[in-house]
């Protein structure tokens, strides 16, 4: 009897990790989840406006062979937005990389020549964010100060002249800042 309770305990238990794993293949950036359901929660994302966010990527990871915590926070908002129907249309996100954040942008290549010789482990998050709509900028000025040359950025980037004219371009536009 044992036997058959504990075969039926993990048997439900499968099937449950089983749907948690589908419901986050059908998200937008897969391989990262989005908020978790909180009973009696009142506020959710509204399906009928526009989300209009702005992260401000200042901040490096604390280990070069960690992801940006800033993209692992944009995926699951991302995630969060999708998962409770927000359409594709009605998600204007976008991440302006500077200060720390600024060699996150770097192909491959280059991030392993600086960095003795460890892979850019920010790559197929950004591909990732870039294919689910989310728009990627780097501070040109940054770029300068770091020395990395337009063609050392990701192609799903894009360089502009300044952080802080990008970021007051979106405050402008309504967006609401994330981080900095």
């Amino acid at each position: 009897m044992k036997n058959s309770l504990s075969l039926t305990a993990l048997a439900v238990i499968t099937f449950a990790l089983a749907g948690a794993v589908e419901a986050q293949e059908d998200l937008p950036v897969p391989g990262h989840g989005a908020a978790r359901d909180v009973p009696g929660g009142q506020t959710l994302p509204d399906t009928n406006i526009e989300h209009k966010v702005v992260f401000d990527a200042a901040m490096a990871a604390e280990n070069v062979d960690d992801v940006n915590p800033m993209l692992v926070a944009v995926a699951r908002y991302v995630n969060t937005l999708a998962k409770y129907g927000v359409p594709p249309e009605n998600r204007k996100i976008a991440v302006v990389f500077h200060q720390a954040a600024g060699p996150v942008v770097m192909n491959n290549e280059v991030f392993k020549a600086r960095n003795d010789g460890h892979d850019n482990p920010n790559i197929q998050l950004i591909r990732d964010l870039h294919a689910a709509g989310v728009a990627l900028h780097m501070c040109g000025q940054g770029a300068l100060a770091r020395n990395i040359a337009p063609e050392d950025i990701q192609e799903e980037i894009q360089l502009d002249l300044w952080a802080l004219t990008t970021l007051i371009d979106f405050d402008q536009k309504g967006y609401v800042r994330i981080g900095g």
